[in-house]
């Protein structure tokens, strides 16, 4: 069985980029006869509400894009990521880190990828007598080996990174207690049984890490399907905090059928622009249709 899952952030109303990667999901769970589970990732709790969260799910509804149920919001699971935690602490494979943001950009080499800093570590073999004079909470890295890991993307093909050489260790616990996205994601959809991700070409670079997590807690990794992300007309990518096309903007201009029309012809789904709903495209869709290039949303289409 294919389980695939929707996983927005509650921070803000979706907008037109996140629909179209839910709309990916849904029809590529769908079109294979799978189930769709939804999942509010809420570890920020300062930006996401529970009231955002229900918006979220009226908007989906309002769209078509149904799901089978509903797992338990990551505000609600720091018991399950603990545990994975202190088992990667029993197995030495956590440090405690004190680095700051400056520091480590005054450091490092820059990952070519995504702009990330690659972690020098430089708290990784500090003594129990130097972590001891240490004030502040540090924050948890995971230290990677020096090892390539892969995965052939739905849509973009081999994707592959060498952890030790184009990432470093890497946090899994920032220190104000907040559990970081890479391991809530990874302990979520491997409890969950999600066989299927599909999110944006953003997050591809992620992959290996959470490749890496799946080898530690011994569980097969899921297909990956990176969808490309939706511009705004000047190249910006699309943003919550400006309001990019949100739903509350387009649900008071457009029909459910008329949003899911644009977005098809957009990703190349359909040929031609028309009302469809999100079930009639099901027999339509096919990966091989997607385009691989990011899409430039032409502000007279909305």
């Amino acid at each position: 069985m294919i389980l695939g899952r929707f996983a927005p952030s509650p921070s803000g109303r979706m907008h037109l980029g996140n629909v179209f990667a839910a709309m990916l999901a849904w029809l590529s769970a769908r079109s294979q006869g799978g189930e769709i589970l939804l999942r509010i990732e809420d570890l920020d709790t300062t930006r996401c509400t529970d009231e955002k969260a229900q918006m979220i799910r009226e908007d989906l509804s309002w769209l078509g894009l149904d799901w089978d149920y509903e797992t338990t919001p990551q505000k609600h699971r720091t018991e399950a990521y603990c545990a994975v935690l202190e088992d990667f602490r029993q197995r030495g494979l956590v440090y405690p880190c004190w680095c700051t943001r400056g520091t480590l950009q005054a450091a490092s080499a820059p990952h070519a990828s995504d702009g990330h800093d690659i972690y020098p570590g430089f708290c990784r073999n500090l003594t129990e007598i130097e972590r001891s004079k240490r004030e502040k909470p540090p924050s948890w890295r995971l230290s990677v080996p020096d090892k390539v890991y892969g995965f052939s993307d739905g849509v973009f093909g081999r994707f592959e990174e060498n952890l030790a050489k184009n990432c470093g260790d890497f946090v899994v616990r920032k220190a104000d207690g907040m559990f970081a996205y890479q391991l809530a994601v990874v302990v979520d959809d491997a409890q969950s049984g999600v066989t299927e991700i599909v999110r944006g070409c953003d997050l591809l670079s992620s992959t290996p890490r959470q490749l890496y997590i799946y080898d530690l807690l011994g569980t097969a990794p899921p297909k990956y399907c990176h969808t490309p992300l939706l511009l705004a007309s000047d190249g910006r990518r699309m943003s919550k905090r400006e309001r990019d096309m949100d739903l509350g903007v387009l649900r008071k201009k457009y029909r459910p059928e008329d949003i899911i029309g644009k977005l098809a012809f957009l990703g190349g789904i359909i040929d031609k622009i028309e009302p469809v709903s999100a079930g009639e495209l099901v027999s339509r869709f096919s990966w091989e249709k997607v385009s691989k290039s990011d899409i430039i949303v032409n502000e007279a289409l909305f």
